[in-house]
């Protein structure tokens, strides 16, 4: 796997994960939030920042990305 963000904060009641990438990452992408004993996958659906949407983004940027499960933050992100 290789890490390519860090989830910042999380958002329960809307499900949102605020992520701080490292590497970039485009719509359709399927992302591993955690390790791969206790994680999930999730593909990007729909990306967000500063209340707009972005099919991509890049190294650097911190984007909501919606989840369909709970987010820690800290939890390290990875393409599985």
């Amino acid at each position: 796997m290789t890490q390519v963000g860090t989830v910042n904060h999380y958002y329960d009641k809307i499900g949102v994960a605020i992520v701080k990438l490292d590497k970039p990452v485009k719509v359709g992408d399927t992302l591993r939030f955690g390790g791969e004993e206790n994680g999930f996958n999730q593909e990007v659906t729909s990306m967000q920042m500063n209340h707009e949407d972005y099919p991509a983004a890049k190294k650097g940027d911190e984007v909501g990305i919606k989840v369909d499960q709970k987010a820690k933050e800290g939890t390290p992100v990875s393409l599985p």
